[in-house]
């Protein structure tokens, strides 16, 4: 390091309260009950307390330190009497030592780095011990509204589910028509045991059915085979389930004060893309992840019988991967919520025109998600739930994609899907 680097390191020391080691260094501190000044012993500057034994300023304290731990000799360029003074204590850094240890200065009280990195960590955690994070005023507005707007459009019990046309269980899934393992809701629960730890991360795992003798390509074959002549007998059921599904989405949008206020086509271009998503995340508050069924309330659905309503397993394979890996979450309802809010504010949808008020809206939404997250959960690894929560919602992109194929591709062989899901999955933004 040349003399300039070191100069300027040593006057930006001096000035700093912290000096070179903060309050964390190991030196002997008091603080006198009287209001009498105090001066450094070494230079005559104002004295902030005892400093390794003997009562200094934040400058000397410091420049002790670092002279204890440099090897290099110091040699005064005089006659080794410099009257050391707050001016001129710069200059001789031999007679300013000598002084330093004339009134009393120890080294042995100097700590070490690990000791006043600890002491420092330590003082952190009292901080933040003592410092709490909380949700603002504003933050727990936005998270009330949201509960509010959910808990007025999403019935957990489902109890609609059984106005809708019957579910027909009689027509063979690609599964069993293909010779695979079955998967319904009376298959044993092996069937269902959950996909592995890095399961929110492969996204794309097509071929996720290892255990099948079949390759995917001869899969692939098989659905074909299956898809010319099939009769997709849980679609009615399902269509009339989506139907009423994505009425309770636009009703819950409407709801919120900050989606009214965007123009209407916007709004219309943020349900286009935010809806299925969100359906997947209704779906997965209804999802138990030991059995891999969706539990309806009077109703129960199983793998086998979204197959019979004609989807194969380019959506299914990933899609039940990301149940299990955002069910694992353990998500209170006010995560669930402000995750579906952030899905719906996502300015990159296309034909959003004012990208800046619903990124500020996203913005808004996601920082209280990190708050809430940070205030109100105790585990030790909550820090990690967040981008857990994050890498959920990309991996809903990928197939919302595959979703918008299928459905189409199911409407060619049996037209029967709702006007307004095609609405929704339509290119044109109004």
């Amino acid at each position: 390091m040349c003399v300039l680097q070191i100069r300027m390191s040593e006057e930006m020391e001096e000035l700093s309260p912290l000096g070179d080691s903060g309050h964390g260094d190991g030196s002997e501190e008091e603080t006198e009950e009287d209001d009498e000044p105090k001066i450094c012993q070494v230079c005559g500057d104002k004295s902030t307390g005892y400093h390794f034994n003997a009562m200094t300023c934040e400058g000397c304290k410091g420049f002790f330190r670092r002279a204890m731990k440099r090897p290099a000799q110091l040699n005064c360029p005089f006659q080794n009497a410099c009257v050391i003074t707050k001016s001129n204590r710069r200059q001789c850094q031999s007679c300013r030592l000598q002084k330093c240890l004339s009134i009393g200065m120890k080294r042995e009280l100097i700590m070490s780095d690990e000791a006043v990195e600890k002491r420092r960590m330590q003082i952190k955690r009292k901080r933040m011990h003592e410092e709490p994070v909380t949700l603002s005023p504003q933050q727990e507005a936005v998270i009330q509204e949201l509960l509010t707007a959910h808990q007025k459009t999403f019935d957990m019990t489902c109890a609609q589910f059984i106005q809708f046309r019957p579910l027909d269980r009689d027509q063979k899934s690609i599964s069993e028509y293909s010779g695979e393992p079955k998967t319904s809701r009376y298959s044993n629960a092996s069937a269902h045991k959950p996909p592995p730890e890095d399961a929110v991360q492969r996204t794309a795992n097509f071929t996720s059915f290892s255990s099948s003798s079949l390759s995917f390509q001869s899969l692939e074959n098989k659905e074909r085979k299956w898809l010319k002549g099939a009769i997709f007998t849980s679609l009615p059921h399902f269509t009339d389930l989506t139907t009423y599904m994505i009425k309770n989405v636009i009703n819950f949008s409407k709801t919120l004060a900050m989606f009214r206020s965007l123009i209407i086509e916007d709004q219309i271009s943020l349900l286009k893309g935010a809806t299925l998503e969100i359906l997947l995340i209704h779906f997965n508050m209804l999802f138990n992840e030991v059995t891999g069924i969706w539990e309806c309330g009077p109703l129960q659905y199983c793998l086998d019988d979204v197959m019979r309503a004609g989807f194969q397993h380019h959506l299914l394979d990933p899609m039940m991967s990301f149940h299990y890996a955002l069910r694992k979450l353990h998500l209170h309802e006010e995560e669930y919520v402000l995750m579906q809010a952030i899905s719906l504010f996502s300015p990159d949808r296309p034909g959003v025109t004012h990208h800046n008020v619903v990124d500020r809206n996203q913005e808004t939404l996601a920082l209280t998600l990190k708050t809430y997250i940070e205030a109100k959960r105790a585990e030790p690894e909550k820090h990690l739930l967040y981008p857990k929560i994050m890498a959920c919602l990309t991996e809903m992109r990928s197939m919302n994609e595959e979703y918008t194929k299928q459905v189409l591709k199911i409407q060619d062989i049996q037209p029967e899907m709702s006007p307004l899901l095609l609405e929704i999955i339509s290119k044109d933004s109004c």
